[in-house]
């Protein structure tokens, strides 16, 4: 269980996969750019206690796989990931600020897609059998 965490009243284990582009999907993530951009990543998960399950950044993309703390929603967590990458990258490569003039790195929007270990099927077998299980007068099924 060294893949969950553990809170005063709580045990997660939220995951889910990110998606986003660089404006004008221009091809601009290559070289010591892409390097610096997976590292400014990984810092700014260390810095806000997100777990980077797996991930890839792209010429024109960034895709991540993150377990996350429930205290954080997914739209802040993109949020930081792209403002705060966007900031440093513009600031410290003098090529992305001319080609970016609007100082907007990313591409507004983002895809994210939930994760997990279990699949819907198997949640609703565990909830038909505890429809079935017991007495039906103690379950009532939101169905």
């Amino acid at each position: 269980m060294g893949n969950y965490r553990y809170g005063g009243h709580t045990v997660t284990r939220l995951t889910v996969h990110l998606v986003w582009v660089t404006k004008y999907r221009y091809q601009v993530l290559t070289g010591d750019i892409q390097k610096r951009c997976r590292s400014l990543l990984i810092q700014i998960c260390d810095a806000e206690d997100i777990r980077i399950l797996s991930g890839v950044v792209s010429k024109d993309h960034v895709h991540m796989h993150i377990e996350y703390p429930p205290s954080k929603s997914v739209s802040e967590i993109v949020k930081r990931l792209k403002g705060r990458s966007s900031r440093i990258l513009q600031r410290e490569y003098t090529e992305l600020r001319k080609r970016y003039w609007g100082k907007h790195f990313w591409a507004i929007g983002y895809g994210a897609w939930s994760t997990g270990n279990i699949t819907e099927k198997v949640v609703q077998e565990y909830l038909k059998h505890h429809k079935t299980s017991s007495n039906d007068d103690d379950n009532f099924m939101l169905e």
